[in-house]
């Protein structure tokens, strides 16, 4: 195996095409040049917040946002905390820029491409919340490794959270939700805020993967783990 291939990235996602509408071209057109971030396999250039969102204010990281309506939403009645959301799915991407255009979103910045590699760039303690709704599960044994939640992600991301930051992390998939459970737990630097799975919090709007997931018949867990602080009591963690 070459050095080359062995350096390439797993990743967690399928690349996915579909058709742009007009509407999602012309908030691209409008709108990526100012909020939008293209992340590029390898580059580990610090990324810096503030600049970016033009304010000093707690982030949040959202993860494989979708067509953005939980987002956009999220962001809406949080004006507190700045929205870093990064998707591959181009028109989800184009959807996202619309409803921040439309309804006048200050604090969404979008970014496409492989989320852990945008982590790379994140300065440690750097984020209030990481989520992570309906990763794929990757089903199939033989592509556990390509999922979201496993033990070398987890510590980066928990790496990228203040003391008493967020993981949220939420699935329709039983098999998955116990492996995350696990993932979660395991790591000596996070806490469960609940005992098991969290009921679901009212800040995260329902999405179109857990509508499918309910009519097909299958539990929605959601899992909220909180870093543990470096010194001192736990801090009071933010959903």
């Amino acid at each position: 195996m070459s050095e080359t291939t062995a350096a390439r990235p797993i990743r967690t996602f399928h690349p996915r095409r579909g058709r742009v509408s007009t509407r999602h071209a012309d908030a691209m057109a409008a709108l990526w040049p100012t909020l939008g971030l293209t992340v590029v396999d390898g580059d580990r250039t610090p990324l810096d917040l503030g600049e970016m969102f033009g304010r000093d204010a707690p982030r949040v990281l959202e993860i494989g946002f979708g067509m953005g309506e939980s987002t956009a939403a999220m962001a809406a009645s949080d004006p507190g905390r700045d929205y870093l959301a990064v998707e591959v799915h181009t028109p989800g991407i184009g959807n996202l820029l619309a409803l921040v255009g439309e309804r006048g979103l200050r604090n969404v910045r979008v970014a496409c491409g492989d989320a852990m590699e945008l982590v790379h760039r994140l300065a440690p303690a750097s984020l209030d919340a990481v989520h992570a709704f309906f990763p794929d599960p990757w089903p199939k044994a033989r592509h556990h490794k390509r999922r979201l939640i496993r033990p070398d992600n987890v510590a980066l991301l928990r790496d990228r959270l203040r003391p008493g930051g967020v993981l949220h992390c939420a699935t329709d998939w039983p098999e998955y939700a116990e492996a995350m459970a696990a993932t979660l737990a395991a790591d000596p630097a996070l806490r469960n805020v609940h005992e098991g799975a969290a009921p679901r919090p009212r800040h995260r709007p329902v999405t179109k993967f857990e509508r499918r997931g309910e009519l097909a018949g299958r539990p929605i867990v959601d899992l909220v783990f909180h870093r543990v602080a470096i010194t001192g009591p736990d801090p009071v963690p933010r959903p």
